[in-house]
């Protein structure tokens, strides 16, 4: 069987079936490598999962009083032992939302919505892509994107 092979300076990755295997390069932020991927595969929808180290990342708190998120900045050896999202399209771009929980040298743990971070180690990930586009718009009220299925 012959492997689909692919890579960027941020990334190398592989084909599966119709999934990825997505190695992102030391040093490197997360999200800017995972973009430059679905942007490089034309990747409109999907699934991330992932295990990461990393040694700097922010994570987001949405307040539904204020409709703002709160941005906490860890610089310190972590394990994300669980990261979780999905690939859609905002304005034309694509958006990828991800959560993830980090673990410390400690054994304590922490999660919420990834804003960024920067692997220390090794960056493993799978990409589910759906063959179909999905739009997110942000409503207004709520203060939060929501999947558009008219668009």
């Amino acid at each position: 069987m012959n492997a689909q092979n692919f890579k960027s300076i941020l990334w190398t990755a592989r084909k599966a079936g119709d999934s990825y295997i997505v190695s992102v390069k030391d040093k490197t932020s997360i999200l800017d490598a995972l973009t430059d991927f679905v942007k490089n595969q034309k990747i409109q929808a999907g699934q991330i999962t992932g295990i990461v180290a990393v040694n700097e990342a922010t994570l987001r708190f949405f307040d539904p009083t204020t409709k703002k998120y709160v941005d906490k900045t860890f610089t310190e050896q972590m394990e994300i032992s669980n990261l979780s999202g999905n690939i859609s399209e905002e304005e034309g771009k694509p958006l990828l939302h991800i959560h993830a929980t980090l673990g410390r040298r400690d054994y304590t743990a922490f999660a919420g919505h990834l804003q960024d971070a920067k692997i220390r180690g090794a960056g493993e990930f799978f990409i589910y892509p759906l063959n179909q586009k999905v739009v997110k718009v942000k409503n207004e009220e709520v203060g939060l994107n929501f999947y558009d299925f008219e668009k």
